[in-house]
């Protein structure tokens, strides 16, 4: 008996010396509380009306700003007059949106900052998009960031965006989200004619040029040339006011039409398009706000253009950032150059989710796997680690501790095998000025698809891995 026990007291040692000194990724489900579901579904319920709301980066910051207008954030221009305690936010453009709450401690122990982008990957309208064939009208499109063509045929879409005048006027354009809007779409061959269209490889079967919008056939009444082009002009004249010269100076742009539903019968995730990547700009959003006792000066930064380098005035790659940690610098007594040396960043963006229907595309040991939780990428780029910030060991160390305390449900991973692929962030721009920069976000099946998939809980999992990185 005695040597069974010794045995046994043996085999406890080894399974906590196991435990100890093995990694093993943790699942939500296996540590979340009832209080926490709830919260989980809470905040879901949140962020789904914010995506409904915000299928631009226009539409995005618009509803940013609502959001925090609410909390107490007053606009900010530069210049202006920043007090330790106050909470301000700077609208650029209409395109990207910065807030910031300046802190009660020594400004030159940096700022935290939360950096998304809030624009998606779509099909915008060239300047002189519509034209006649065979009695149908067509807008043509200029496809926007990394899509799969085949994927934007035969679903609903809908127009979004803005259109300025010759005297200066915008015009907001929303067409197909409405119950009672009509839609449009791209038409596809029959199966029955497609043999040829068939055989072409998945990336050539549908081209850019193919990518028309089909918006109507019914002719005006006359003799005259184009009579559904006139008809559809028409139309968009009377309510709106426009004309076809008016969409040289304009942003409209197709996305998929609908709102962001609950999947699965049991409702634990999320199928919507734009994922990627407001579902980290809308917790970087609810983190500052959120956070109303916190000592330090937190910034969040939800930037355009990502999909298409961050380039821009919109963009990460402008200086902006720069000019404003400049004034916060000033205001608050410090040297900017000290400041960004000693601030923080978590670039907010989706990482990859391990899906198991394309596995050879995947190292399932450093995957990000669904309801795991929030996601570290301490690089992306692809190759041998091209365009990425690389983040050091001493910053992921930190970052491990800030979650290690608050108890926060997160792992690591990269973006698929190694010459598989790859993908990059806006964490090098920001890295660029000299400020401690890892990437962190939702892990997300589909990316790029029209409908993307995110799973509730690492959803909630990053808005609290945010707040505790910012308190």
């Amino acid at each position: 008996m005695k040597k069974n026990a010794k045995k046994i007291d043996k085999n406890e040692e080894l399974k906590d010396l196991k435990k100890k000194l093995f990694y093993k990724k943790e699942n939500v489900y296996d540590v979340r509380t009832k209080k926490g579901a709830k919260e989980t579904e809470r905040y879901a319920k949140g962020y789904m009306k914010f995506l409904d709301n915000a299928k631009t980066e226009r539409e995005a910051v618009r509803e940013g700003i609502k959001m925090l207008e609410a909390n107490g954030f007053v606009p900010y221009t530069l210049g202006g007059e920043i007090v330790a305690g106050g909470k301000y936010y700077y609208n650029n453009r209409d395109k990207s949106l910065f807030a910031f709450v300046a802190g009660t401690e020594n400004i030159e122990n940096g700022i935290r900052i939360c950096a998304a982008h809030i624009d998606s990957p779509r099909l915008d309208l060239k300047q002189h998009p519509m034209f006649e064939n065979e009695g149908f009208a067509y807008l043509k499109t200029h496809y926007y960031g990394g899509i799969r063509k085949y994927q934007w045929v035969t679903i609903p879409l809908a127009l979004h965006g803005v259109v300025t005048t010759m005297d200066g006027q915008n015009v907001e354009i929303v067409i197909g989200e409405d119950e009672g809007d009509p839609i449009f779409c791209i038409t596809d061959l029959l199966p029955h004619l497609a043999r040829e269209q068939s055989q072409k490889p998945l990336g050539t079967a549908i081209t850019g040029e193919g990518l028309n919008l089909l918006i109507g056939s019914e002719p005006i009444d006359g003799d005259i040339d184009e009579k559904v082009k006139f008809n559809m002009l028409k139309i968009l004249n009377e309510k709106y006011g426009i004309t076809e010269n008016d969409f040289v100076s304009a942003e409209l742009t197709a996305t998929p039409a609908g709102k962001a539903r609950d999947l699965g019968l049991d409702r634990s995730m999320i199928g919507a398009y734009g994922h990627d990547d407001r579902v980290c700009a809308y917790p970087s959003l609810t983190a500052i706000i959120e956070n109303k006792d916190s000592e330090h000066t937190i910034m969040c930064v939800l930037a355009d253009k990502e999909e298409i380098g961050s380039e821009g005035v919109s963009g990460m790659r402008c200086r902006l950032i720069v000019d404003l940690i400049d004034e916060i610098s000033k205001n608050l007594g410090g040297n900017p150059n000290v400041v960004r040396a000693n601030s923080m960043c978590l670039s907010a963006d989706v990482s990859a989710g391990y899906d198991p229907m394309y596995p050879e595309v995947y190292e399932k040991r450093n995957s990000a796997i669904v309801n795991c939780g929030v996601v570290m990428n301490k690089y992306t780029g692809g190759g041998g680690k091209s365009s990425t910030n690389d983040a050091s060991a001493e910053y992921v160390g930190k970052i491990r501790k800030i979650f290690q305390d608050a108890k926060i449900t997160w792992q690591t991973a990269e973006l698929g095998k190694i010459d598989v692929g790859g993908g990059g962030t806006v964490a090098m721009y920001i890295a660029n000025h000299n400020i401690n920069t890892v990437d962190l976000g939702v892990p997300v099946l589909s990316m790029h698809a029209p409908m993307e998939v995110i799973s509730k809980n690492d959803l909630y999992e990053t808005h609290r891995a945010l707040c505790a990185f910012c308190k």
